[in-house]
């Protein structure tokens, strides 16, 4: 797992995930067995002394019950400024979000991305219970992999994709930061759970397959 200590610079959700673990009435151990992490894990994150892949996160909101868009603390009104941008935590390593669109819109929603060399989303694929996911980098250099495609996209360069599709993305130790805008239609939910397609999807990719059956590829 590629999660390591937490940075002084994401935003704390320990607090928010403790809470929602303790409202649905759950011990570590039994979100540790449906989430696929461990409990020590569960602690330290809870506490705020670790990060989290962007995948992990998703398995671990929907153990809980409730929707990543949920833990963002979005800007109430329509304008947002430059250098007020309220940050967020969407899981990852050596990366810092921004939420641009303000609480309530559903239609669309846009999260800036300053990512480390070396950051990014983590190894593990995952998928987003949006429609289209749009990427347009900014500055630096970024690597996707869609569904075992491996994509370079350079400043300037702009990728479209079906969110549902198994991604990940990352910068390269030996580059530069990069900064990514991505735009996600319809916004993430931000109340109750819409993540049972998404958590069907994670089972199935989870389940070993028949030895007959072809192997196939992998935010």
């Amino acid at each position: 797992m590629p999660d390591e200590s937490a940075s002084p610079a994401s935003p704390r959700i320990g607090a928010q995930l403790r809470a929602a673990r303790q409202a649905a009435r759950k011990s570590m151990a039994e979100v540790a067995e449906q989430s696929g992490l461990t409990k020590g894990f569960l602690s330290k994150l809870e506490r705020d002394l670790t990060n989290i892949s962007v995948a992990s996160l998703i398995r671990l909101c929907d153990a809980l019950g409730i929707s990543v868009g949920s833990l963002f603390q979005a800007a109430k009104g329509e304008f947002v400024r430059k250098g007020e941008y309220p940050p967020i935590n969407f899981g990852g390593q050596g990366v810092r979000e921004y939420l641009l669109t303000p609480a309530g819109e559903k239609r669309v929603q846009a999260i800036l991305s300053d990512i480390e060399p070396g950051g990014g989303s983590g190894d593990e694929p995952y998928s987003l219970p949006t429609d289209v996911e749009f990427a347009f980098v900014l500055a630096g250099q970024l690597r996707i992999v869609v569904a075992g495609e491996h994509l370079t996209l350079d400043a300037g360069d702009a990728f479209t994709f079906g969110s549902s599709i198994k991604h990940t993305f990352h910068v390269l130790p030996s580059a530069g930061p990069a900064q990514v805008l991505w735009v996600f239609s319809p916004a993430l939910p931000d109340d109750g759970l819409d993540v049972e397609q998404l958590a069907r999807e994670q089972a199935k990719a989870r389940t070993p397959r028949s030895p007959g059956a072809r192997a196939g590829g992998n935010r």
